[in-house]
């Protein structure tokens, strides 16, 4: 039987003591920082996502679960990898069993690669044609990454055309106080604008003046060099 700790052994095999201490300063597990408390050992992206596409089948949610809870950031990020896979390869059952796994730790995904990587993948496809208040509920946490989540989760809905739960919660998130949701926020509205920019333009026209200066940049990336600068100077 697989259990977490072949998945932890084989982590450990790939660490880097060196590249840790990079990933450390990368994702401020240092004091103060917003990741602080969190431990690296350094192993790469890549080679995580080759670890998990190992174990996804034979791993029991059980034991992903075990692996989700674990002090170190790599362990998560692996098992975040696993629920992915799991999510997308299984049934309706199984899809919301990974669903309430993920609901069910969010303080373990507790930086923004670690959000990032599961939100747009497993909460947003599960809610695309089911009720969406549990992200309202996210969204008014203290947690700033149960507030990521909710942003990123609508990835999926942007995804089916469907614009309007970004919209709500962009408004409400609009003065978050962390820059982590300034740039969630605003890259979402720029996936709006990359399928419909109409719609959000239409967004940003009451909004822009006041709105954080890096959410604003984020939502204007990809417009045209004078559309941007009318909108960095007020101008629209």
């Amino acid at each position: 039987m697989v259990t977490s700790a072949d998945v932890r052994h084989e982590l450990a095999r790939l660490a880097d003591p060196g590249r840790a201490a990079s990933v450390s300063r990368f994702l401020q597990m240092v004091p103060g920082g917003y990741g602080e408390g969190d431990r690296a050992i350094g192993v790469t992206v890549p080679d995580q996502r080759r670890v998990a596409g190992r174990y996804w089948r034979d791993l029991s949610l059980v034991e992903t679960t075990e692996l989700l809870t674990s002090g170190v950031h790599e362990e998560r990020l692996t098992a975040l990898f696993i629920l992915v896979r799991k999510f997308a390869k299984g049934d309706e059952e199984e899809r919301g069993r990974v669903y309430g796994t993920v609901l069910a730790n969010t303080g373990s995904i507790n930086n923004w690669d670690l959000v990032d990587s599961s939100a747009p993948y497993i909460v947003g496809p599960w809610l695309v044609d089911k009720d969406r208040s549990v992200l309202d509920r996210l969204a008014g946490s203290d947690l700033v990454w149960d507030r990521r989540i909710a942003v990123m989760a609508t990835f999926a809905f942007i995804k089916a055309g469907d614009f309007q739960c970004t919209f709500r919660l962009a408004d409400r998130l609009l003065h978050d106080p962390h820059d982590l949701l300034h740039k969630a926020v605003g890259w979402m509205l720029r996936e709006v604008g990359n399928r419909d920019r109409a719609a959000e333009e239409e967004f940003l026209a009451p909004r822009y003046r006041t709105m954080p200066r890096t959410m604003l940049r984020y939502a204007i990336e990809k417009f045209e060099p004078r559309r941007r600068q009318e909108y960095l100077f007020g101008v629209v």
